[in-house]
C-alpha cells in the first residue's frame, strides 16, 4: 500500500462508530483511526539499515575531523574544521534524539544504550538530562507550567508566569529579545553541556549515573586533551569557541521553528492528544536537503503524533496526516524556514513588549475553556 494514499474504509468506519459517542470518545477514535491508517501503510516498521549506515558515516566523519586536527597543524584553517565538527555533532545529536524516542530498535534497552553512546560518549551531552526535559515537552507542548521549553528565564515566551514587569536593563533586553534570540544561541552549545554536567554530577535522579559520568568525562576530557595537545593555547580556545558557538546556533535554529510562535496553552486547558500535538506544532517546508539538515524535525507535527516513528518515514506520513487533519477541520501549520524565523522573532518581540505589564498578555487564550 502506498504511503501517499489514505485508505478510506477503516477511517470512515471508525469515524461513523465514533459519532454516536461523547466528544472525548470521538476525539480518541479520531487518533485511533489515524494510527490504524499509518500502521496499515507500513510506516511504523524499523529502518535498521538506515540507522546503522548513518551511525557508521558519522563515526567516520568524527574520526576524520580528529585526524585532520592533528595533521593540519598550527594554522587558522583549523577553525574550518571546528565549524565542520559543529555540524557533524548536530547530526550526531539528531541520531541520539531518534534513539531516545525509540525510533531505532524494538528493544527499549537497546535504544537506551544507543542514546547513551551517541549523546554522552560521542557528543558529550547528558542523555538523562535531555530525556527528562524533552519527555515533558512532548507530553504537553506549549502548555504553561508543563512544557519546560517555554519556562520563563532569560527569555520570556509568555507572560502568565511573570511575577512583575521587567524594567531597566533586563526590560530593555526583553523588549528586544526577538532580535537577540539568534545571537544568544551562540551560547547555547556551552549551556547544553553545562546543564548536562550539572545534572549527572548533581543530586537529581539519573537512571544510569555511573555510565553517564564515565562517558561524558571520557568524551569531554579526551576532546579537550586532543585540542590543547594539537594546537597552541590561543588557537585551541578559538577552536572550542567556534565549535560550541556554531553547534549551539545550529541546534537552536533547528528547534526554534517547531513551536515558538504557536498557540500557548493555559495551565488549566484540556485538549485531546491529536489536537494538542497538531495545533501547537509547525512544520517547515523543504526537500531532502532540509530533511537532512533539520534531522527530520521539519516534520514536527508528524514527529509529535508518532514520536517513535523512524525518521525516513516522516516525509511519507505527512500527506496522510495533512489530509486527515483537513478532513476534520484541524488547522495544520506549515511554512518555509525563513518565514518561520520571521514568525519566531516577531512573536518573541511581541511577548517581550508585553512583559512591561504582565497583565496585558498579547496572546488569546482560546483553549482555556476546552474542558
Amino acid at each position: 500500500m502506498s504511503a501517499d494514499v489514505v485508505p478510506s474504509t477503516s477511517t470512515s468506519t471508525s469515524t461513523e462508530a465514533a459519532e454516536a459517542g461523547s466528544p472525548r470518545e470521538r476525539q480518541v477514535s479520531e487518533f485511533t483511526a489515524l494510527t490504524r491508517t499509518v500502521q496499515e501503510a507500513g510506516l511504523m516498521r524499523r529502518r535498521y539499515a538506515y540507522y546503522w549506515t548513518r551511525f557508521a558515516v558519522l563515526t567516520l566523519l568524527l574520526l576524520g575531523i580528529g585526524a585532520g586536527v592533528v595533521l593540519l597543524g598550527h594554522t587558522w584553517w583549523q577553525l574550518a574544521l571546528a565549524a565542520a565538527l559543529a555540524l557533524v555533532l548536530g547530526q550526531v545529536m539528531f541520531l541520539g534524539h531518534d534513539a531516545a524516542h525509540r525510533q531505532i530498535f524494538n528493544s527499549g534497552r537497546w535504544n537506551d544504550w544507543a542514546s547513551l553512546v551517541i549523546a554522552n560518549l560521542y557528543a558529550g551531552m547528558s542523555y538523562g538530562w535531555w530525556q527528562h526535559k524533552h519527555s515533558r515537552h512532548h507530553a504537553k507542548p506549549n502548555q504553561v507550567g508543563a512544557d519546560p521549553d517555554i519556562a520563563t528565564g532569560a527569555l520570556v515566551f509568555h507572560t502568565e508566569e511573570l511575577a512583575a514587569p521587567r524594567r531597566g536593563l533586563v526590560g530593555w533586553f526583553t523588549q528586544r529579545q526577538g532580535w537577540l534570540f539568534f545571537p544568544l544561541l551562540l551560547l547555547e552549545g556551552l549551556n547544553l553541556h553545562i546543564s548536562g554536567v550539572k545534572t549527572i554530577f548533581g543530586r537529581g535522579e539519573v537512571k544510569r549515573r555511573p555510565v553517564e559520568i564515565a562517558f561524558v568525562t571520557l568524551r569531554l576530557g579526551g576532546y579537550l586533551a586532543l585540542v590543547f595537545w594539537a594546537l597552541p593555547v590561543g588557537m585551541a580556545f578559538a577552536f572550542l569557541g567556534v565549535q560550541l558557538a556554531i553547534f549551539g546556533l545550529y541546534m537552536g535554529a533547528v528547534f526554534a521553528p517547531n513551536h515558538k510562535g504557536m498557540p500557548i496553552v493555559p495551565p488549566d486547558a484540556r485538549i485531546d492528544f491529536l489536537r494538542r500535538q497538531v495545533l501547537m506544532s509547525r512544520n517547515v517546508r523543504g526537500g531532502r536537503f532540509t530533511d537532512l539538515m533539520m534531522g527530520g524535525l521539519n516534520y514536527q507535527v508528524e514527529h509529535h503524533l508518532f514520536p517513535n516513528m523512524a525518521r525516513p518515514h516522516l516525509r511519507h506520513v505527512q500527506p496522510i496526516v495533512r489530509e486527515f487533519c483537513a478532513s476534520r477541520g484541524i488547522h495544520y501549520t506549515e511554512t518555509s524556514l525563513m518565514r518561520s524565523y520571521a514568525i519566531v522573532i516577531a512573536y518573541l518581540n511581541k511577548v517581550g513588549l508585553a512583559a512591561r505589564d504582565p497583565f496585558q498578555c498579547p496572546l488569546t487564550l482560546e483553549y482555556r475553556s476546552a474542558r
